[in-house]
């Protein structure tokens, strides 16, 4: 199954308030998304009122955590897909007018003190991007954050050629992490999946394996999809 535009079962129509409850199918989460799909996020945030802020440069996530207010989302901030009862996880895709990706897309954190016996079948990004309900906001930056617009939602899981790709970028960065050399990656390592520090500031520390095997203090990193990644998936899902 790649992406996907379930029909709904009962007609869509205009709200103006977030749903009080979570969706109880992929219809009716996808149905949720097309019925904010060409709004903008003032008027998003003024419907729910809530405060858009005049710009992100500190509040990165609020993009993402006013979509998951109105499409009814439960998991908030824990290592789990945004909608746990349906498998689903959402993620936001910042594009320009044309459709192009702006952004690389985070994933979830890395395990720092992985050992080398994990899988990439249990790993966290397995679980994040087994379906995502992916939704483009038209985000750049010459464009102030209440002007931003919605766009229509795509529905994904990955192929078989995505998962092989996911999978080999995971395994080899974790074997290098594993083994004590997370300095030495780098965020031009994956070919789809890469590595970047992930912190709210240049400050903050976390444990990691070290070359001898000890513990040593690294910058917190992340997974990140890369843009071409993305790319491919809004080029498919509206004939780009």
């Amino acid at each position: 199954m790649t992406e996907s535009t379930p029909n709904p079962p009962y007609n869509v129509k205009s709200v103006q308030r977030p749903p009080t409850t979570a969706p109880t199918s992929s219809a009716e989460l996808f149905a949720r998304a097309e019925i904010i799909a060409g709004r903008t996020l003032g008027e998003l945030g003024d419907n729910a009122n809530v405060v858009v802020p005049e710009h992100f440069k500190q509040h990165k996530g609020f993009t993402g955590q006013l979509i998951e207010l109105w499409l009814g989302a439960s998991a908030g901030s824990k290592q789990q897909q945004d909608f746990p009862e349906l498998g689903i996880e959402l993620k936001t895709i910042p594009i320009d007018h044309q459709g192009q990706v702006l952004e690389t897309t985070y994933v979830c954190y890395v395990h720092l003190l992985a050992h080398i016996a994990e899988q990439w079948d249990t790993s966290a990004v397995r679980n994040k991007l087994a379906q995502v309900l992916f939704i483009p906001v038209v985000g750049e930056r010459s464009i102030a954050p209440r002007d931003r617009q919605l766009g229509m939602p795509i529905l994904w899981q990955p192929n078989a050629q995505e998962l092989a790709l996911l999978a080999h970028d995971w395994e080899e960065l974790m074997e290098l992490i594993s083994l004590g050399k997370v300095e030495q990656i780098t965020a031009k390592m994956g070919e789809a999946l890469h590595i970047r520090p992930k912190a709210a500031n240049g400050k903050a520390l976390t444990d990691a394996i070290g070359n001898n095997g000890q513990t040593i203090q690294t910058r917190p990193r992340g997974f990140y999809l890369r843009k071409p990644f993305t790319q491919a998936i809004i080029n498919r899902a509206f004939g780009l």
